[in-house]
C-alpha cells in the first residue's frame, strides 16, 4: 500500500507556506492529509506560524508570541514568496478547510516556547469543542506526553531528528523520524510518518519501508511518483 501524502505547510514549494493558498492548492493537487505547525499568539489564538518570529516569512518582524492575533493580521504572510499577499492562517481557519473537505491535519506544537504548556491546553480545548480528524505531534516528548492526557482520544505522533529509538513511548501513537533517519535504519519505516520527503530516491524508499505517511512540499509531484511505481535510480 502506498503512503499517504501528506502536505507539509500546505504546498509549500509553489505557495507560501502556512498560507490558505497553500493548503486550497494541495488540496486540488490531491493530498490525503494537511500537515501544520502551531504557536499560540499573546491573546492565545493558535496560527499557523513556525519559525519563534514572523522575520522570514511576513512583511514584518518580532516574536509571534508576543503579538495579539490582530497585531499578526496587520502583517503579509504571502508576498515574500512571490505569492499574493495573505493574512496570517489560524488554526481554526485550516481546521474548517479541512473538515470542508473530509481531510485529516498533523498539527505540530512548537517547542520551546514561552506559553510552555498551554499551547497543548489550548489545543486540547480547540478539538474539544468539533470533533475534527486530527493527529497531534511534537518532537517534545513532554508535549505529547500532555496533550495524551488531556485528550487520550486524539492520535499522537513523536517526532524524531536526531535519534529513533526502536520502541516509542506508550502516549505516542505513531513514531515520525525525519527521512535521514529512515535511510539510516535498514528495515524501519512501517507505519511510521516520514518528513519531509522530496527527493524521488525517498519517495520509493519510503514506499518499500511500508511508511504509512509521508510529509511532502511537494503533494502533486510525491502523488505522480507514488501513482507510477517509479523506481529512481539511486544517486
Amino acid at each position: 500500500m502506498s503512503p499517504e501524502v501528506v502536505a507539509h505547510r500546505g504546498a509549500s514549494t509553489r505557495r507560501p507556506e502556512h498560507t490558505l493558498a497553500a493548503y486550497e492548492l494541495a488540496l486540488a493537487q490531491g493530498a490525503d492529509g494537511l500537515e501544520c505547525d502551531v504557536r499560540l499568539t499573546k491573546d492565545e489564538h493558535l496560527v499557523c506560524v513556525h519559525d519563534r518570529t514572523i522575520d522570514r516569512t511576513s512583511s514584518g518582524t518580532g516574536l509571534v508570541g508576543a503579538m495579539t492575533l490582530e497585531e499578526l493580521r496587520r502583517h503579509d504572510f504571502g508576498s515574500w514568496h512571490g505569492g499574493e499577499p495573505a493574512e496570517v492562517l489560524t488554526l481554526d481557519a485550516l481546521l474548517a478547510l479541512a473538515a470542508d473537505h473530509g481531510k485529516r491535519v498533523f498539527v505540530e506544537t512548537k517547542h520551546p516556547v514561552r506559553h510552555g504548556g498551554r499551547v497543548e491546553r489550548r489545543l486540547a480545548e480547540r478539538l474539544g469543542r468539533h470533533k475534527l480528524d486530527v493527529v497531534m505531534m511534537s518532537f517534545s516528548v513532554f508535549a505529547v506526553h500532555r496533550f495524551k492526557a488531556l485528550k487520550p482520544e486524539v492520535p499522537t505522533l513523536l517526532l524524531y531528528d536526531r535519534l529513533w529509538p526502536k520502541v516509542k513511548p506508550h502516549f505516542a501513537d505513531f513514531a515520525g523520524p525525519g527521512v535521514h533517519l529512515l535511510r539510516r535504519h535498514p528495515g524501519r519505516g512501517r507505519d511510521a510518518y516520514v518528513w519531509t520527503v522530496d527527493d524521488p530516491a525517498d519517495v520509493a524508499l519510503c514506499r518499500e519501508r511500508g511508511v504509512r505517511f509521508l510529509a511532502t512540499n511537494n503533494p502533486e509531484e510525491t502523488r505522480e511518483l507514488l501513482a507510477d511505481n517509479l523506481t529512481p535510480d539511486q544517486p
